[in-house]
């Protein structure tokens, strides 16, 4: 009973979904594991200052960011998917140790600038692959078990670079050089994956321009937008956890804790939403974040900012997982990698938008406003997807 009730949580679910959820475990952790690495090298091996290290990560979130968009757009026009995903993982991969080599700063800018136009050019024909991998009934499971890999990657890998530098006492370069082995993995999934050929008229793949996205879609984006421009960096939820008094290794352990549970909700809620509605499940990841960031703004106390930081991880999950899964609802399939793209492309620049505005108000306002901010443009969001966005697929499962 127990083994029929288990196959029947993992049904519809191809071994291309399990590849690409492997191909994210391995990138996530290429990529993480240089998460505790980056400042340090820049600051104390090439000597550069604070400013240099946001300049660093404005263009690469940027890149990222801007990306995604034009490379799921590619993606629809060629009708195909793995090619493109495949040469970005690869330059991702590569990038790592290019970065290891650079003696100044510029030298590590132009690896980030690589790594994200890679990461980003990946990222959009990946999901539309994950979207294939399983039926309509079965997309939120199939997300979720992708998000899964993510956070677990993202989970694995700084804790890997811990033990990397402080028990093994090795060069801070050699991380750099160490974390091509999993982001070529990751390659390798992918090159496994098998492309379904998609089947549409000659038209559909020259005309793919902003006017063929339903209506539906582009509301749906309105909300995003509206929550997304109060999502800030999780950077400011470390910072906050440091300020109060916690010590390094304590906020790296959180840190590592949060990245644990989204990545153990990412599958469930996947499933929860194939059950229940998209909306349903992404509203109580709206609630989760409101939840935790009123919490960030009104306590100080570090036990209890440990735990909201690990329960805004539910959120994490839930979000990653279930948004992508309702963006590819509102496409038909030979829009579906440009829809996610530019789905990932709002709430890429809407949370970059996010975190200037949290910069100035940490700066200018006060820290708590950061995360009052933040839970207002919750409710704004909760309610532009309750009223704007309903859960419709084009096989009238809902």
């Amino acid at each position: 009973m127990a083994i029929a009730t288990r196959h029947q949580y993992f049904a519809g679910l191809s071994r291309n979904t399990f590849l690409l959820a492997l191909a994210s475990l391995f990138a996530d952790i290429s990529t993480e594991m240089l998460y505790p690495v980056l400042p340090i090298f820049l600051t104390q091996t090439l000597k550069a200052n604070g400013s240099v290290v946001g300049l660093v990560e404005g263009v690469a979130d940027a890149t990222q960011n801007i990306v995604q968009g034009f490379s799921g757009s590619l993606s629809d026009k060629l009708q195909r998917r793995k090619p493109i995903a495949l040469a970005g993982y690869l330059l991702a991969a590569i990038a790592k140790p290019a970065m290891g080599f650079a003696t100044v700063w510029q030298g590590v800018l132009g690896g980030r600038f690589l790594d994200r136009l890679g990461t980003g050019a990946r990222s959009a024909p990946r999901d539309a692959l994950i979207a294939s991998s399983a039926d309509e009934a079965n997309r939120g499971r199939a997300f979720g078990l992708e998000g899964v890999g993510d956070n677990a990657g993202a989970f694995l890998g700084p804790l890997l670079a811990v033990l990397l530098l402080v028990v093994w006492h090795l060069d801070t370069r050699l991380i750099f050089y160490l974390a091509v082995i999993p982001g070529v993995l990751a390659f390798l999934m992918v090159l496994l994956v098998e492309e379904r050929p998609v089947e549409l008229a000659a038209k559909a793949k020259i005309d793919i321009g902003f006017r063929r996205f339903p209506g539906v879609y582009w509301k749906y984006l309105l909300a995003t937008a509206l929550f997304g421009i109060g999502n800030s960096s999780n950077a400011f939820l470390i910072l906050q956890t440091k300020d109060i008094g916690a010590s390094l290794t304590t906020t790296i352990l959180i840190y590592a804790g949060f990245n644990l549970v989204a990545a153990l909700i990412s599958y469930p809620a996947g499933f929860l939403s194939d059950r229940f509605g998209r909306k349903n499940i992404l509203l109580l990841a709206f609630a989760i974040f409101l939840v935790a960031y009123l919490g960030f703004a009104l306590t100080r106390n570090v036990a209890l900012i440990a735990m909201l930081f690990v329960f805004y991880g539910l959120y994490q999950g839930i979000f990653r997982s279930v948004g992508k899964a309702l963006a590819s609802d509102h496409v038909p399939e030979q829009l579906r990698a440009s829809g996610v793209g530019w789905y990932n492309t709002t709430v890429g620049l809407f949370g970059l938008a996010a975190s200037l505005i949290a910069g100035w108000l940490w700066d200018g306002v006060g820290h708590a406003a950061v995360f009052l901010f933040g839970a207002a443009c919750a409710v704004v969001g909760s309610l532009a997807l309750l009223m704007l966005v309903s859960d419709v697929r084009s096989n009238g499962f809902y």
